[in-house]
């Protein structure tokens, strides 16, 4: 091969591999930008045809926007986009010899254009001062307008929105289901904006509340949720609100999430806020009694004629249901090793509707009524049905602790 021939080859062979080079991968991760072209193998024979400039090849490569894999994703996106300015973090703080500090933090999300937030009402119980911090990075001053142990929702005011700080609508109790699409967003340990995916992994579970009482018809979802996520919104992939964020299980080793997180639901959520912006508060009906599941080894014991029902083992003094003369446990025996009680009441309805669980009552005493409020009960009592009206109360206050997030 002469000289000229192997300077040709090594002409052509450089081209060629910046060619390779311009016509690569885009760093871009999500996407190919543009397929490599192949390239044929180097011949000794000259080309016919005059070769290209090699700044012809050079060209810079066309990079476009990633493209979303999922129809999801983008549900995703545009939700963060649009819902992320209404979702804010709050700041509180407590004093002490006339000097006042930051004492905690959480989310809340805009409800109306009035400028009235809901959160949890254990974010801002007994803070002296409170500040909201918008996405856009707006801080304003905030009062209390009114707030509900029992439900752990309060509702704090400001008197400046931004423009992009919309009210987030409420979705509805009966279209949330186990296995939906859930998306918590919040300020996670103080980190604001952040959006967090999971499922709805159970309905209709009681968490405590901030009394000795109980809120019932909570959502569990694996949403990723930690501390400073409470009182921020849990919501579905239409953008609406289904929960507030309230509550984790930790496993007790941390503060941390372990993959089970708690919601109040749309339900109490609806029926608690309107009050406490036009009123500053919540009543809630009380109907006075302890209990649980009817189980085999009662019904066994006390011979009643139901498989379900919720038993009473319990009767608050001076409550409601003691005054209509309700009855708790009045003993106990030993069946197959095991100690039970019995001698209660066994509710199998209230005002004709079926009552298979004890939650059952609880849902519809909290969803249904208000104090002052007459109701008919019906019970089993000495293997009998019968008919019991009373009338439900306010419920009483008593604050105890639990794991908040």
């Amino acid at each position: 091969m002469t000289k000229v021939s192997q300077t040709k080859i090594l002409i052509i062979s450089a081209v060629l591999s910046l060619a390779v080079i311009a016509c690569g991968f885009s760093l871009n991760s999500s996407q190919v930008i543009s397929q490599m072209t192949p390239v044929p193998a180097a011949s000794p024979v000259a080309p016919t045809e005059p070769l290209a400039p090699a700044n012809l090849a050079l060209q810079p490569t066309q990079v476009s926007k990633p493209i979303l894999t999922t129809n999801e994703e983008a549900i995703l996106v545009e939700m963060y986009r649009r819902i992320n300015p209404s979702v804010v973090n709050i700041i509180t703080y407590t004093g002490e010899n006339g000097f006042v500090a930051a004492s905690g933090q959480g989310s809340g999300f805009v409800y109306d254009l009035e400028g009235n937030i809901v959160t949890n009402s254990h974010v801002v119980h007994g803070s002296v001062q409170i500040e909201v911090v918008f996405s856009d990075g707006l801080v304003e001053e905030a009062e209390i307008v009114g707030e509900d142990l029992h439900s752990d929702l309060a509702v704090i005011n400001v008197k400046n929105l931004p423009p992009d700080s919309q009210p987030i609508p409420l979705g509805r109790i009966e279209e949330v289901a186990v296995g939906q699409t859930a998306v918590a967003l919040g300020n996670p340990f103080g980190l604001g904006g952040t959006l967090t995916r999971g499922i709805i992994s159970a309905m209709g579970r009681t968490i405590p509340a901030l009394t000795s009482f109980s809120i019932p018809e909570a959502i569990q979802t694996d949403a990723p949720i930690n501390p400073g996520n409470s009182g921020g919104p849990l919501l579905n992939l239409a953008g609406e609100v289904i929960g507030v964020n309230a509550q984790i299980e930790t496993g007790g080793e941390s503060r941390s999430n372990s993959g089970v997180g708690f919601a109040i639901p749309v339900s109490i959520i609806a029926r608690v806020i309107p009050s406490l912006i036009a009123n500053g508060e919540f009543q809630w009906s009380w109907l006075g009694v302890v209990g649980g599941n009817l189980n085999t080894a009662v019904k066994d014991a006390m011979k009643l004629p139901v498989e379900r029902g919720a038993y009473i083992s319990d009767v608050v003094s001076g409550g409601p249901a003691d005054l209509a003369g309700l009855r708790g446990s009045s003993r106990d025996v030993t069946i197959n090793n095991r100690m039970i009680e019995i001698g209660g009441d066994v509710i199998i309805a209230i005002n004709g509707v079926q009552v298979n669980t004890f939650e059952d009552i609880l849902i519809y005493i909290a969803l249904n009524t208000t104090p002052n409020q007459n109701i008919e009960l019906t019970i089993i009592r000495d293997g009998e049905t019968q008919n019991v009206t009373l009338t439900l109360q306010p419920r009483p206050i008593q604050v105890s602790d639990f794991n908040l997030p």
